[in-house]
């Protein structure tokens, strides 16, 4: 389980400025580059969105070991697991306030008292991977326990001998980003081999900006590494949902198979959006490749939560090989059209009624990158079945309010093909 890590890193700068970093434990030196540094892009991890669960958007501080025990349970005795969903991520508030006597984090004595490598000892024994969080600063985001600045080698020590195995340090030389003390950091917590790490910078007055305002990561995250933030924290309400998705949409272009746009985590489940709502926070955060974080109490998961965030037909979309972010190609007022490739020369299709009532929405050839006159069959992700109509230079659906429809369109082979 140690032979890989996901870092997710978040740094506040007004609007969210982020960079994710996956590393690999050992060392690949044939893919290292002639000054030495080894290309993360090129690392062998990221091929598709991260998929999981995180604490923070059900729980808040309000975590402890039986809570995340009893979610890597769940994970598997759903079925979830099976699906994709490998990553348990522990959020903020898990350690103690104060450092011990020689500078290391020690885990809350009253919420986790068998002490993390315990806790990732039982998460592994259950084929998933942990995930802790820590900060740039020098507290974290909720100020209940400490962040890495100032601390950065005796963190990564400590992160490192959470993992099964002895692993090796693959230091990395990086510079570009929002903060001194934020890439110190990652060059020391980048290749210790634990299995996710989300870093996190709140801006609590910890450290200064190089530089201020909006940094823009998507247009420089690839360099270092294969996941950014893009967006700031989601809510669980309609308007925050879709503010992310559009603030994720930009950057589109951006995105690959080793770099992925983040517009945050999944509020599917938690209660404040219909059931509507949430079928379109999960087509659109699936279409746009991003990482799929669940963020609800897996351990109470109602059938309706279930066949949203374990609609396969979905996620495949999301973990489609190719890696083409979808793009919003066509809006009329409320009425919007989201397409991508999909590998096998298919397309996805959102087609997304933002307003409150029942609209005809139209969804063209020439919007979506289909040829002219090409004969396309149709399958429903949500309805899970292949429609029996051929659709001709245009699909087109009533879509309920609020709500949205999502296909796959596959070209027909015609006698001159």
């Amino acid at each position: 389980m140690g032979e890989r890590c996901i870092v997710w890193v978040k740094v506040m700068l007004g609007l969210v400025c982020a960079v994710g970093l996956w590393a690999g434990a050992e060392s690949r030196r044939d893919l290292a580059e002639s000054d030495g540094r080894r290309s993360l892009l090129a690392n062998g991890l990221g091929v598709t969105p991260p998929m999981g669960w995180n604490s923070w958007n059900h729980f808040n501080c309000l975590i402890n070991e039986t809570v995340i025990k009893e979610t890597a349970d769940a994970l598997v005795s759903t079925g979830l697991a099976k699906l994709g969903y490998r990553y348990v991520n522990i959020d903020d508030c898990w350690a103690e306030q104060d450092r011990d006597s020689e500078g290391y984090l020690v885990p809350n004595k009253a919420t986790f008292p068998s002490g993390i490598k315990a806790l990732a000892d039982y998460v592994h024994s259950k084929g998933l991977m942990l995930g802790i969080y820590s900060d740039a600063g020098y507290h974290t985001c909720s100020k209940l326990m400490p962040g890495s600045l100032g601390y950065e080698e005796k963190d990564a020590d400590t992160f490192a001998s959470w993992v099964r195995r002895k692993i090796r340090s693959d230091v990395q030389t990086l510079f570009y980003g929002c903060y001194f003390a934020f890439l110190i950091s990652l060059i020391v917590l980048g290749s210790q081999g634990i299995d996710y790490l989300k870093y996190d910078n709140c801006n609590n007055g910890d450290l200064k900006p190089m530089t201020r305002g909006d940094m823009h990561p998507a247009l420089w995250g690839a360099k270092l590494g294969n996941s950014w933030r893009t967006t700031n924290d989601i809510s669980d309400s309609w308007d925050s949902m879709l503010s992310r998705a559009d603030q994720n949409e930009v950057y589109a272009e951006y995105a690959r198979p080793g770099g992925w746009n983040d517009p945050d985590m999944l509020e599917v489940g938690n209660g404040g959006m219909t059931r509507d709502e949430y079928i379109v926070h999960f087509s659109i955060w699936a279409i746009s490749k991003a990482p799929l974080l669940i963020g609800c109490d897996v351990r109470d998961l109602s059938k309706e939560t279930f066949d949203i965030l374990g609609n396969t037909e979905v996620i495949a979309v999301n973990q489609d090989p190719l890696g083409v972010q979808a793009k919003k190609v066509r809006m009329e007022g409320d009425l919007e059209v989201w397409a991508g490739p999909l590998s096998g020369y298919r397309t996805a299709v959102v087609l997304l009624n933002r307003s409150s009532k029942e609209s005809p929405i139209t969804a063209h050839w020439d919007d979506i990158g289909i040829p002219p006159d090409t004969k396309v069959e149709v399958r429903d992700l949500w309805e899970h079945e292949l429609l029996e109509e051929k659709f001709i230079n245009k699909l087109y659906f009533t879509v309920g309010p609020r709500s949205c429809r999502m296909f796959v369109l596959m070209p027909l082979r015609t006698n001159a093909s």
